[in-house]
């Protein structure tokens, strides 16, 4: 690995300071970032898929959604459809992307739209009939043409962007520093019994700055998987015969916490749309037994099993200390920026 680091530095060197400069200009106010007359929160990481965007973005909907009116705004990744798209009774998870069409299935009050283009996302939700009064800005991080009125960082704890490289030597978008930009710092998939010696530990790893809040979650995975209306205890269902597919970027966990010594796991790659061939052969593997998979993966094979046979496990990020410190922050400022919008 140190050798294969060693022929990759001289392209993360370039990659460093291509986009060392891009930040500098924006920083610098060279390039414009657009502000927006409403709170926009957005949510990423640094380093390539795998921290948890999608749990955190659910967080904050189930937060925020009781009391202003919330739209999503993803880049919709390996979707079908171009340009700005809006939800609606017509939505799958090829025109919207699995994430976005996740959001929509699950939060039917809040609006859920894609565009690549997240400057021009924002203008077309602020031109619908019914504007939001909050944004969320799904996998956004380095999208600088927006200037979001919060940043999110997410970093997996077994993964610390403070120990990781630029690409291709590692799997950081941009350098280390980029880190300041966000408020709030969240170190995400902890394990739940994190000892106050080790979040110390993390803490003077990732060296943030006096006004950076930094919190630690953990992904919960719920005691029942679903199917439509059906559902089964995950008590009951470990202890069957069964298939477990995932399709996400780091299914271990999912695995280990379903699966026993008989179980069948197939792995494919991060937002995998699956083929006629793939489901044919999750098919001859099942062999008729339950197939267990994510969320993210089920919104896109829902249609391609009978339902008493596909179900998926959802799950929660929770917080493992100072939830509510989080949830006073976040609100104070989108009722900060309501109350001053014109």
């Amino acid at each position: 690995m140190n050798y294969l680091r060693k022929i990759l530095f001289p392209f993360a060197l370039i990659y460093g300071l291509i986009t060392g400069l891009r930040n500098y200009l924006y920083d610098k106010n060279i390039l414009k970032s657009q502000s927006f007359p409403l709170p926009v929160i957005a949510v990423g990481n640094l380093s390539v898929g795998g921290t948890g965007k999608t749990p955190q973005i659910e967080y904050l909907i189930r937060l925020l959604s009781d009391q202003f009116r919330v739209a999503t705004l993803s880049r919709g990744y390996k979707r079908k459809s171009t340009g700005f798209v809006l939800a609606n009774e017509n939505a799958n998870a090829e025109i919207m992307g699995d994430e976005p069409f996740q959001y929509f299935q699950k939060f039917p009050n809040i609006q859920v739209a894609v565009d690549v283009n997240r400057t021009n996302g924002i203008q077309q939700l602020l031109n619908q009939s019914s504007k939001p009064e909050v944004i969320l800005l799904d996998d956004a991080y380095q999208h600088r043409k927006v200037k979001a009125d919060l940043y999110i960082l997410l970093t997996a704890y077994n993964d610390l962007y403070a120990e990781d490289y630029l690409l291709p030597m590692g799997n950081l978008r941009e350098c280390r520093s980029g880190a300041h930009r966000a408020k709030m710092v969240i170190v995400t998939k902890c394990p739940s019994a994190l000892s106050k010696e080790e979040k110390n530990r993390i803490q003077k790893k990732l060296r943030l700055q006096p006004d950076q809040q930094l919190f630690f979650t953990a992904i919960h995975y719920e005691e029942v998987v679903f199917s439509g209306d059906s559902k089964i205890s995950v008590s009951e269902i470990k202890n069957r015969d069964k298939v477990l597919v995932a399709g996400i970027a780091k299914p271990v966990p999912f695995f280990d916490f379903l699966k026993n010594n008989s179980d069948v796991t197939l792995t494919y790659p991060d937002h995998h749309d699956f083929s006629e061939q793939d489901i044919a052969e999750i098919k001859v593997k099942a062999k008729g037994k339950i197939i267990i998979t994510t969320e993210k993966d089920y919104v896109r094979m829902a249609n391609k099993f009978a339902p008493q046979q596909l179900f998926y496990l959802p799950i929660q990020n929770v917080f493992l200390d100072n939830q509510h410190s989080f949830d006073d922050a976040v609100l104070q400022l989108v009722k900060e920026k309501c109350s001053t919008k014109v």
